[in-house]
């Protein structure tokens, strides 16, 4: 039923079942200096409910009660295996195929909890707030992890460029780092982190994603 193949991701014309999506933060070192934050000594890791995924073949309806709901772009992997403990090496092993989505953050929210000492889950979880497009490149189609770069367009006009090659944490660090803490699943999501070029959303916003012939858009509505 639709309700099932909302929870799916499409790889090589297989349906692969979401488990777990994680999110990295501040993995851009220009977004740092967009944040006025300071680099990590190890990647900052939080997760999405399986309920935030939205794959854009509907418009994303924004929370009514958020005035600040920002988009970040970010290279998003698939696991096609998983375990525990993994070296960098079998944590790039794991990859099975590559997309991008958007990582939504309500900004007030997320402003609100961090005054008060509290979890922003809500901030970042609510749904809708995973955007990725469905069909995923095999990961063979990027033969060097480090070479990867995608853009988003906002409204027709270019905010955001990503590349791996800037990254903080190499992929194989950030999936070998989150094995040594949680046991990885096929199926897994793992959200990359965002360039700088973050941004303010209004209702009927347009977000063109594009990750090699890979394209796809996110309409924005109330």
């Amino acid at each position: 039923n639709a309700g099932v193949f909302m929870q799916n991701i499409l790889l090589n014309n297989n349906l692969i079942p979401v488990n777990n999506i994680f999110c990295i933060a501040r993995s851009y070192a220009e977004n740092l200096e967009e944040l006025g934050k300071v680099r990590n000594s190890s990647p900052v890791v939080f997760l999405k409910p399986k309920s935030a995924l939205h794959f854009g073949d509907s418009p994303v309806k924004l929370p009514h009660n958020s005035n600040e709901i920002y988009y970040e772009a970010e290279l998003v992997i698939v696991l096609g295996k998983g375990g525990k403990n993994l070296s960098s090496k079998e944590a790039l092993d794991c990859i099975a195929g590559y997309s991008i989505g958007l990582d939504l953050t309500a900004k007030d929210w997320q402003t609100d909890a961090r005054k008060q000492g509290l979890p922003w889950a809500l901030a970042k979880g609510f749904d809708g707030s995973a955007c990725v497009i469905r069909e995923f490149i095999p990961v063979g189609k990027f033969p060097d992890p480090t070479k990867i770069t995608f853009d988003m367009y906002l409204n027709g006009q270019l905010r955001q460029h990503g590349d791996t090659s800037f990254l903080l944490y190499s992929l194989a660090d950030i999936i070998s780092f989150l094995s040594h803490y949680f046991t990885l699943e096929c199926g897994d999501l793992i959200y990359t982190g965002t360039p700088p070029g973050a941004g303010l959303l209004s209702a009927n916003d347009r977000i063109s994603l594009h990750l090699g012939e890979q394209c796809g858009e996110f309409l924005m509505a109330c």
